[in-house]
């Protein structure tokens, strides 16, 4: 049975000689970002670079489960147990505003309290607590760092270019696929165009339906895979506001949230799927979706949100105070390749400059009540 699953070594992630100058690049403009955003975003306070807008911070519980298969019970997952979460649903836009503005980009980040060990984070590493920052969709697109310094201009700058019609969003379509001019024709950022035009036909839904992956591929002990989490089927069918249309309303995916979160309970399946074969499930290819046919996804946990009321403007200073990230995790659950790399130097980079600017103070709560409480917020 073991003998399918991929095992995990350092070599299955692609060595870039000039990783560390790129990502220096990319902290620069996100910084750079996040401090005209004070300004530039209309709510006066400095914005994420992404996932800039926020639709509740939402308590919840992780619940472990017994009785996995060997190769699935590894890292946290390798004993039953429960934990306090959090969970923040967001935009992955870097802007803030009307939600028809923004784009059918939605993200799921958890934070998980109670879990022991050192995480990768070197500045604080015993805080107890587990990220995932998963997105609404199987594929990303964008391959490396090098390539992310073009689309990340691109996307920050998205609002001016679509503004002028269909010779905008031309021009927007052509320095993507060419690296603004400077990728060789054959080299052409095709792949990486069509997983963001994937991306962005996402038809919007209430944020309890949708699944949300985590992007790229991540350890899992000795196996190599990717986590999704995705609504668990009878909570699914019992939700009311299905359909979400953006046109109808400044806001409309935070009152679906909260009207059916004050109706009742809902859940999510933690599910992980291993790696079983290096080509067709690439580890540096993040535009590939792996195919579950060759593995399926096998739920480890269960992510169950109790019947709460998330309104009002103290649930979002508290989710806005938080920080998240995929680096912050145990060693066996290391997020693997070039673009999941950038990541852990960008996110922490730009975590910083936020809190800083918005003068709140950069500190990991030590319980979902703790990050509740209003006496945690000084911004």
């Amino acid at each position: 049975m073991a003998a399918q699953f991929v095992r995990y070594t350092p070599d299955v992630e692609a060595e870039d000689p000039d990783f560390d100058q790129h990502v220096r690049t990319v902290i620069e403009k996100t910084e750079r970002y996040i401090t005209e955003s004070v300004q530039a975003g209309g709510t006066g306070q400095a914005l994420r670079d992404a996932h800039a807008k926020g639709y509740g911070l939402i308590r919840g519980q992780v619940e472990i489960l017994g009785g996995l298969p060997a190769e699935y019970a590894q890292g946290i997952y390798a004993a039953p147990g429960t934990h306090d979460a959090l969970i923040r649903f967001s935009n992955g836009s870097p802007h803030a505003g009307a939600d028809a503005r923004l784009g059918a980009a939605t993200g799921l980040a958890l934070k998980m309290f109670g879990i022991p060990g050192p995480t990768l984070l070197e500045d604080e590493p015993d805080t107890g607590t587990f990220d995932y920052a998963n997105i609404n969709g199987p594929v990303f697109f964008c391959n490396t760092v090098e390539h992310y310094l073009f689309i990340q201009e691109l996307f920050l700058n998205a609002p001016a270019y679509f503004s002028q019609g269909r010779r905008g969003a031309h021009r927007f379509f052509t320095e993507f696929v060419t690296g603004k001019g400077t990728l060789d024709r054959e080299d052409w950022a095709w792949d990486e165009f069509l997983a963001f035009v994937r991306l962005a036909k996402t038809p919007p839904a209430n944020l309890l339906l949708s699944s949300y992956w985590t992007m790229g591929a991540v350890r899992h002990g000795d196996c190599i895979a990717k986590v999704r989490i995705t609504p668990d089927p009878s909570c699914a069918a019992a939700v009311v506001r299905r359909t979400i249309d953006p046109a109808s309303a400044q806001e409309v995916f935070r009152p679906a949230l909260q009207a059916e979160l004050r109706e009742r309970p809902y859940a999510f399946d933690i599910q992980v799927q291993l790696c079983t074969d290096l080509e067709r499930m690439p580890v540096e290819d993040l535009t590939v979706e792996w195919p579950e046919r060759l593995s399926p996804y096998v739920t480890v946990a269960k992510l169950r949100l109790p019947q709460q009321d998330i309104s009002g403007p103290r649930n979002l200073a508290a989710m806005d105070s938080l920080s998240f990230t995929p680096w912050r995790v145990t060693a066996e659950h290391a997020p693997l390749g070039n673009i999941m790399r950038a990541r852990k130097e960008v996110y922490r980079h730009s975590s910083i400059q936020r809190h800083k600017l918005n003068q709140q103070p950069r500190t990991e709560p030590r319980s979902a009540d703790e990050a509740l409480a209003p006496s945690h917020h000084h911004a």
